[in-house]
């Protein structure tokens, strides 16, 4: 038999894990190609390296062309590419994940299908955020209100921390230039936050659309866990950008979120926090294996064959 061709794919235990990955890279206007296991970006300023396995998430905007080859060994390595639009506000589409268990999956369709764990997994998250406003009778529509009466708060307070005007949320889908600096710097700082999110939901091996607070949206979930960190990271960072008034303020805030994504260590706290609260804490590096359903919660091995020895087969 004829070897197949091209390196041999990595194994899970060689990959870096989603937690210790660079967070994202945001490429526009050049052509993407790799070179070995390294990534190279080719534009009028000269040519960027870097390996595609310690980046968790490549963000592609207009003018990128990235060749086959460049996305064999993205794949490979488990990186999520995420095609965006001008200044990564917006999300078209997205690659392979780096999980190969669907062991996370399974836990949140469990979850989100019943009634009483959706609403025991959506009072955790507001606990998280609200660890002091959230009483055990209080119902969706009073945590929702709850809610909104905090985020109105918290972009009040992160505006006057920053000296900045806020005269409240104010988005255009598709024209970022038709809200007032502010809200444009909110609007970059959480589509990377998005942008992040969604890498490390995927990666998991989880459902972007089954969400627990947001429902009927593809991104459902990422909205969820990204609702975790905005007021906190995301907001007063985005008050700040705006603050030094910077002649190119979407690339500024982009570059202010990635390096708050480093000091946070934002990666391993989204991996945790998905964990716990989907109730999962095994360690799936070395999951890469199929099984076959066995009723219930009962499974066994795949890849041979369960003909039962008395069965009278027809042929």
């Amino acid at each position: 038999m004829k070897p197949i061709p091209g390196p041999r794919p990595s194994e899970l235990r060689e990959l870096t894990r989603v937690e210790d990955r660079v967070t994202f890279v945001y490429l526009e206007r050049c052509r993407i190609h790799r070179d070995d296991n390294a990534i190279t970006a080719v534009d009028e300023a000269g040519t960027l390296y870097f390996p595609a396995a310690t980046v968790a998430a490549l963000m592609l905007g207009p003018g990128t062309d990235i060749s086959h080859q460049a996305m064999v060994v993205l794949a490979d390595a488990g990186a999520t590419v995420v095609w965006v639009g001008e200044e990564a506000v917006r999300y078209y589409a997205h690659g392979r994940p780096l999980s190969r268990t669907s062991r996370l999956l399974t836990a949140q369709v469990d979850a989100v299908s019943n009634q009483r764990s959706r609403l025991a997994v959506a009072r955790r998250m507001y606990e998280m955020r609200f660890p002091d406003d959230v009483a055990e009778s209080a119902t969706m529509q009073q945590l929702r209100g709850r809610e909104g009466a905090r985020v109105k708060r918290g972009y009040r307070t992160a505006a006057r921390d920053a000296g900045v005007e806020w005269n409240g949320r104010e988005y255009r889908s598709g024209d970022l230039e038709a809200s007032d600096a502010a809200n444009q710097a909110v609007t970059a700082a959480t589509s990377c936050l998005y942008g992040v999110v969604h890498a490390v939901v995927v990666a998991l091996g989880c459902s972007p659309g089954l969400g627990f607070i947001h429902t009927g949206h593809d991104r459902s979930f990422v909205y969820d866990i990204a609702d975790l960190y905005k007021m906190e990271l995301a907001v007063p960072t985005a008050f700040s950008v705006v603050a030094q008034n910077p002649a190119d303020l979407p690339s500024a805030v982009r570059l202010a979120m990635r390096d708050r994504f480093s000091e946070t260590k934002l990666m391993t706290t989204i991996v945790r926090d998905i964990r716990g609260l989907l109730g999962d804490d095994v360690d799936d590096r070395d999951w890469d294996v199929v099984e076959l359903w066995d009723g219930g919660h009962n499974t066994v091995a795949a890849g041979r064959s369960w003909i039962p020895e008395d069965d009278d087969l027809p042929w």
